[in-house]
């Protein structure tokens, strides 16, 4: 039993006791530089992928053609854990933007690295004396808060167009800046980003999004040009006056980016998505003021807007669980307004949302990025402080079978009959199956 990291460390011994080279490499080395708790962890071998898995059998070669080989073993947990074991290599062309036209194996790790992304991600690590190889100056971008290419930043961009988002990833993670030829080259290239799968884009964007640094990494996604070709209905919010009395922080996109620094860390993907899309359809409905008593409005925003999340959750291929949820976030973050004025049955309702906590969450910090009023917020946690679950979501008092009992045919009655007995019910007129068959028979006539 054992974590990744022990793994990684039993890998690079067992690789040198048969005479290959072993580093730990990349992000790893890096957050253990910035005593940051890495997430994964990858060796670097001069071994080739059959020798590797020679020596550990029960690996996977789901890279094998770009010489990476998964090797595997269980932790104390009882989770599986997994190390990346890639060869010394030299990648020759990327005609699809993505992938090496073919590799080359290399005995070096100097050779390696010149194919990595970042000087901060090609630092190798000698697990055994702790030693740390360096041939492209990562420790002294890591010193200066640097994200910096290796080598040229336009070779290195147009083998993986991704690269250029996740440059804005890691300078806000890391409160980095971007080092000049390489910011001149995303700006360059930022056109070319839509050659990346969606998917691909999905997953650097969600990690922007939740790494505790959203909304400088949207600042440095606009700086950089991404922003307009990656999500251009978030772009169109800059400059889109609100109505001050509502509003005072500014326009929809400060007001947005206000929000996206509040998120909580860590947080939900679907939390962030709902967050980032809440007013996107706030720039398609604006109206200015019709005269000087009335105000700018954004008449059916949320209805628009989760027109427009559905495409974009279509659009970056969410699995259809994701999609919903952020969908519904969009459609119903405007409800809240009406919380106190609710009837008993409609508050439980809403509350019964899928994953209300993040409705709530999200209302949480839409409030506190413009007029700070957290009445509703307040009204909507006494209530469910106050509230018994099973009151909020009680156990159905009648069933079809008790309405066929009574003389009614099955059919779309059924329906009316049921909500109308729920109503009821979250109302509180009533409390147990005889005054609800009772209320049946006084209200519905049986065929």
């Amino acid at each position: 039993m054992m974590d990744a990291r022990e793994l990684a460390n039993r890998i690079c011994k067992r690789l040198r006791e048969a005479g290959d080279q072993a580093y730990l490499v990349g992000g790893c080395v890096r957050d253990i530089l910035l005593k940051r708790e890495p997430t994964d962890y990858d060796v670097a071998t001069d071994a080739t992928p059959d020798r590797v898995q020679q020596l550990f059998p029960h690996s996977l070669a789901v890279g094998a053609q770009f010489g990476v080989i998964i090797v595997t073993d269980e932790a104390a947990s009882g989770e599986s854990v997994q190390v990346e074991v890639a060869t010394f290599r030299s990648d020759i062309g990327y005609s699809d933007g993505r992938h090496p036209d073919r590799v080359v194996y290399a005995s070096s790790p100097q050779e390696d690295v010149k194919r990595r992304d970042f000087t901060i991600n090609a630092l190798l690590l000698d697990p055994e004396t702790h030693q740390v190889l360096d041939f492209v100056g990562g420790q002294r971008d890591i010193q200066s808060g640097i994200i910096r290419a290796i080598g040229r930043p336009l070779d290195r961009f147009r083998e993986d167009k991704l690269r250029m988002v996740r440059a804005v990833r890691f300078a806000a993670r890391f409160r980095y800046a971007i080092e000049a030829g390489t910011f001149s080259a995303i700006l360059k290239l930022a056109y070319e980003i839509h050659q990346v799968s969606a998917e691909r884009l999905r997953d650097e964007l969600t990690k922007i999004l939740t790494e505790g640094a959203a909304r400088r990494g949207f600042e440095l996604l606009d700086e950089t040009g991404l922003l307009p070709e990656l999500l251009p209905e978030i772009a169109r919010m800059k400059g889109v006056e609100q109505p001050p009395q509502f509003h005072p922080e500014g326009d929809v996109c400060v007001h947005t980016l206000i929000m996206l620094d509040q998120l909580p860390h860590p947080c939900s993907p679907t939390l962030a998505w709902g967050v980032l899309l809440h007013d996107v359809g706030k720039p398609p409905t604006f109206k200015p003021p019709s005269g000087p008593n009335d105000r700018i409005r954004f008449d059916e925003h949320a209805e628009v807007g989760t027109r427009m999340t559905e495409e974009i959750c279509r659009r970056f291929r969410f699995s259809n669980d994701d999609s919903e949820q952020i969908a519904a976030l969009v459609a119903n973050h405007m409800r809240f307004k009406d919380v106190a004025d609710m009837k008993p049955a409609t508050l439980k309702r809403f509350l019964r949302l899928n994953r209300f906590d993040e409705h709530l969450e999200l209302h949480r910090l839409d409030c506190s990025s413009s007029h700070g009023n957290l009445e509703n917020y307040n009204h909507v946690r006494r209530f469910l402080a106050e509230t018994p679950p099973d009151q909020v979501q009680p156990p159905r008092l009648v069933s079809g079978e008790d309405l066929i009992g009574l003389g009614f045919a099955p059919g779309p009655t059924f329906r009316r009959i049921l909500d109308a007995i729920e109503e009821a019910q979250l109302n509180g007129t009533l409390k147990d199956k005889e005054s609800a068959l009772a209320f049946v028979q006084a209200s519905f006539k049986a065929r």
